[in-house]
């Protein structure tokens, strides 16, 4: 597009289009894209911004406001996205072999992954939910341990120094976490401060970190900061992420598996 022959209502057009189709986009590539200078684009998205027409972060601009990660209940979690959050688990599920030990976090994705895990043998599996345990407790030849702490009821999982203790003692070949939010500059998030800190006792304890999520996690910002993708070797995802995400992933070292 030749931007010296385009008005500065075109050019907006121009941008929501492309956030229509791909929800977050770089700013660096929006000016590659017109051959514009950031200066120019910044000021645009600056208007549009200020229309409410979308949002800016760190080098990247969305249609969702990337800070708004309300603390969800995971009963009302259970029902979002459940074709994505199965076919993630199904995926995630592949790499658990027989004789693992392995940690699996709390949230409604890893969820799905421990009911998954019914034709598994001799698992040791550490988590800090709840309803994983209950749901991994059916099986006689999956060995459960239950991380302790304090009870957060809108996730049914637990945090506090106990797990710091606890993991301690352990080293597991793989972590198995949800988050709230992943932004490619502040890296992965979650709506619970004390939740954060209890996965970064988890990062600490495992060899690999896998993170379950859906595309719609990608671009938004929970309360507390979990890691950032230096902690991060894999991510499964559904395929409506973004191709310039993945990419950026890549580039930084992450594994990316859409399904």
């Amino acid at each position: 597009m030749d931007i010296e022959k385009k008005s500065i209502a075109q050019r907006h057009r121009y941008i929501l289009e492309r956030l229509r189709k791909e929800d977050e986009v770089r700013v660096v590539d929006i000016c590659n894209e017109l051959n514009v200078s950031q200066v120019t684009i910044r000021k645009d998205l600056k208007l549009l911004e200020r229309k409410k027409l979308l949002f800016r972060t760190h080098g990247s601009v969305s249609l969702l406001d990337p800070y708004l990660t309300r603390d969800v209940s995971v009963s009302e979690k259970e029902l979002i996205k459940v074709d994505e959050k199965t076919r993630i688990a199904r995926r995630a599920a592949t790499l658990i072999h027989d004789t693992d030990a392995i940690i699996i976090a709390s949230g409604t994705t890893v969820l799905y992954l421990a009911k998954q895990l019914e034709a598994k043998q001799q698992l040791t599996v550490l988590t800090s939910a709840l309803n994983v345990a209950t749901a991994l407790c059916r099986n006689p030849t999956i060995e459960v341990i239950q991380l302790g702490g304090i009870v957060r009821k809108t996730s049914t999982s637990v945090s506090g120094p106990f797990i710091q203790q606890m993991l301690s003692q352990f080293s597991c070949s793989k972590l198995f976490l949800g988050v709230d939010g992943i932004d490619l500059e502040y890296g992965c998030t979650t709506s619970n401060l004390m939740e954060a800190n209890a996965n970064q006792y988890m990062i600490a304890a495992a060899q690999r970190t896998i993170i379950l999520t859906d595309s719609s996690k990608f671009g938004k910002r929970g309360f507390g900061r979990i890691c950032s993708f230096d902690n991060v070797h894999q991510i499964i995802t559904d395929d409506k992420v973004s191709e310039n995400v993945v990419t950026a992933l890549e580039d930084m070292g992450v594994e990316v598996t859409i399904v």
